[in-house]
């Protein structure tokens, strides 16, 4: 059996930032375990807003639908779809994930059926194997902005619409400094997340 592959997928704006530094540690650990790993950043991909045509919803099956858009997000939901485990990452912007986050979530619309005529879509996958650390940060404490804020709930939405199971949030709150290390307990959970991401518990 060989290595576990590993893809971050980052909606943050700020490389070196703490959203970045929670991706890193997390990663880190995972490759203590023996994964490979890789991340993509948003911001570097060729990436064209969804049209809401829903031509990605009209066929039925399991498998998520084609987009009709020719850009990088295919390529990046094929290695998504590759790896054995994900992280997703955005942090807290206007009280909810990134613009460019959103950008990339609704080009995944094709994990749901949804024809014409029906009055409500339905995701293709109910039942996800594969596991995914959701990471985010905020100017809130942490406890506040997952309760009160749309982040936590949208980065869930993101998890079930690529077929993934969440092992668990890492969260760094009370972010008021453009670069700040993140907090010991908050390292320490992103360090078990990422073992558990590379099965090694």
């Amino acid at each position: 059996m060989g290595a576990r592959r590993i893809i971050a997928i980052v909606g943050s704006y700020r490389p070196g930032g703490v959203t970045d530094q929670l991706v890193e540690t997390t990663l880190s650990a995972a490759r203590a375990c023996g994964a490979v790993t890789e991340t993509v950043w948003l911001t570097d991909l060729a990436m064209r807003h969804c049209g809401n045509c829903r031509a990605c919803m009209q066929v039925p099956g399991d498998h998520r639908g084609r987009c009709v858009i020719d850009d990088d997000v295919a390529a990046v939901l094929a290695r998504i779809d590759q790896a054995d485990g994900v992280v997703l990452a955005s942090p807290v912007n206007i009280g909810n994930v990134t613009a460019i986050t959103r950008m990339f979530m609704e080009r995944c619309a094709g994990a749901a059926y949804w024809p014409w005529g029906r009055p409500a879509p339905r995701l293709r996958r109910t039942r996800p194997t594969r596991p995914v650390v959701l990471i985010s940060a905020s100017a809130a404490p942490a406890w506040m902005a997952r309760l009160f804020m749309g982040a936590a709930g949208a980065l869930r939405q993101w998890a079930a619409m690529l077929d993934l199971r969440p092992l668990g949030f890492v969260w760094q709150g009370r972010v008021d400094r453009e670069s700040m290390p993140i907090d010991q307990s908050v390292r320490t959970r992103a360090l078990e997340l990422g073992r558990q991401l590379a099965g090694s518990t």
